[in-house]
């Protein structure tokens, strides 16, 4: 029998509970960049103002809330669960110098409060919408747009969906309306 030091073991003992902060359940989607030109529709379908407040839910590198900030004039939160591109994406923020209006926070998109977002984007599958669903129904106030690239939200009825191509591939964007979803 192999004995560990016990800083060696309370050392990887902190970690793995670190890394266990949010079960592995909550991890929505894997990390699949979205294509800047769907950015910018998302942004676009969302009718992203001046001002507004725009989350995005499972940030990833933080092309979305960067986007948001720069092209729009939003102010924009990205909430991502896996704690290196939570960092990847703070330190393009800081390099852009957008930390005023950029923010990235390590979150669950199933339990985040989103009651100051005016604009909600995800690029989940439909059954990790259907699991985020419930937090989008609690947290949001009446008005919020979410914008959703590829999957619906079941059971909702989209405002607007918005079909096109690029290159051969074909795209949806559907977009909701908190208060207006059935």
């Amino acid at each position: 029998m192999q004995v560990f030091p016990f800083a060696l073991v309370f050392s990887f003992g902190a970690s793995a509970a670190l890394a266990q902060q949010f079960g592995p359940l909550e991890n929505l989607a894997p990390d699949i960049p979205t294509p800047q030109s769907i950015v910018e529709r998302m942004l676009e379908a969302g009718r992203v103002k001046p001002g507004e407040m725009v989350y995005d839910l499972g940030s990833g590198d933080g092309r979305v809330v960067i986007a948001a900030a720069q092209k729009f004039g939003a102010r924009a939160v990205g909430v991502e669960i896996l704690p290196d591109l939570c960092e990847k994406a703070r330190a393009r923020v800081k390099a852009l110098g957008l930390e005023d209006r950029v923010t990235i926070v390590h979150g669950s998109a199933l339990r985040f409060d989103l009651s100051p977002a005016d604009v909600v984007t995800m690029s989940f599958l439909t059954t990790s919408n259907e699991r985020v669903k419930p937090n989008l129904e609690k947290t949001l106030r009446p008005g919020a747009r979410v914008v959703s690239n590829e999957f619906p939200v079941k059971a909702w009825k989209p405002t607007e969906v918005l079909r096109f191509k690029i290159g051969k591939m074909d795209h949806t964007i559907y977009v909701y309306e908190a208060g207006r979803t059935n």
